[in-house]
């Protein structure tokens, strides 16, 4: 999805993703048959505001090499499953798609459709289930300010992301042929559970659980509250797509989430592995990231990096 898009030059992308009170800075290249490859990545504390940021990457030469992405956070839009226009052809305009389906969100969305902006995503047809599409919807007031602040920078911006997207290129680089692949996923800010098959996103849930939650003294009854979380959703997913084999569950780097990893493996049918983006990534001209901790706060820079348009 890309709520904001200009054309841009270079081989890869680099995606400025920030946080509270850090900013992560990743560039990654795709080649078509070798495993992505990460030329550079930082991760630094934001000293003053954002635009100054910006700025001084700007200077340094951070983000100017290839096309540059960002994303919005939870909360900052809204992503919703709908059933596909019957009335439209299959191949209809993206921009007449988006048109037809902003006025059937307008009651799902928590500001004026007026003042939104929204974006398209396909889902393929599986089974007799009918038709459904992705729609995603962002209010002016959310996005203008994040666009203003990287021309404000002089950093050009090609597009603005999602972190479910950016998780979903990230599980489509783990993906076994013909099979579903579940991966969850936690940070400062909560946990995200996305379902995918042939690189096309089916299920996403948000988990109001932090990462920092699940590792600390006390957190055995977190844990089986994101199991229950995770069963449910696994469960609806079977439901409505029984036709994708779902064959495991990954968990995202958690620095000291062993514990975590084995609860869940023992209490859920699917087999459940510790995801090592180092299986998947050339970290060679970045070796810090074959480190737990380093994966698990570059974790979301990666993936809207790995955009393939």
């Amino acid at each position: 999805m890309t709520f904001w898009q200009e054309k841009a030059g270079g081989d890869g992308w680099t995606a400025v993703v920030f946080g509270p009170n850090r900013i992560a800075v990743a560039d990654v290249t795709r080649g078509r048959d070798a495993q992505p490859r990460v030329v550079a990545y930082d991760n630094f504390a934001r000293e003053g505001g954002e635009l100054e940021a910006l700025k001084r990457l700007k200077h340094s030469k951070r983000v100017t090499r290839n096309r540059c992405t960002t994303l919005l956070w939870h909360g900052q839009y809204q992503l919703l499953q709908v059933e596909a226009p019957g009335s439209l052809p299959e191949n209809t305009p993206r921009a007449e798609m988006r048109e037809a389906l902003r006025w059937r969100i307008k009651e799902m969305v928590d500001f004026p459709i007026e003042q939104a902006t929204i974006d398209v995503l396909n889902i393929p047809v599986q089974g007799a289930r009918t038709p459904q599409i992705w729609v995603v919807a962002t209010s002016h007031d959310v996005l203008r300010p994040r666009v203003q602040l990287f021309q404000d920078a002089k950093v050009p911006l090609t597009a603005v992301d999602i972190p479910e997207l950016a998780q979903r290129n990230l599980a489509g680089l783990f993906e076994e042929p013909n099979r579903g692949l579940a991966l969850v996923a936690f940070n400062d800010k909560g946990g995200l559970l996305t379902v995918s098959y042939q690189s096309e996103l089916y299920m996403t849930r948000h988990i109001d659980v932090s990462g920092p939650e699940l590792t600390g003294a006390d957190a055995s009854a977190l844990h089986e509250r994101v199991l229950l979380d995770i069963q449910r959703s696994l469960d609806s997913f079977d439901r409505n797509f029984s036709t994708i084999p779902l064959t495991r569950l990954l968990v995202g780097p958690l620095p000291g989430g062993e514990a975590f990893v084995q609860y869940l493996g023992s209490n859920l049918s699917l087999p459940v592995t510790a995801a090592n983006l180092a299986e998947v990534m050339d970290f060679t001209a970045t070796p810090r990231l074959t480190e737990t901790a380093v994966q698990a706060e570059a974790w979301l820079a990666l993936g809207a990096a790995l955009r393939d348009e």
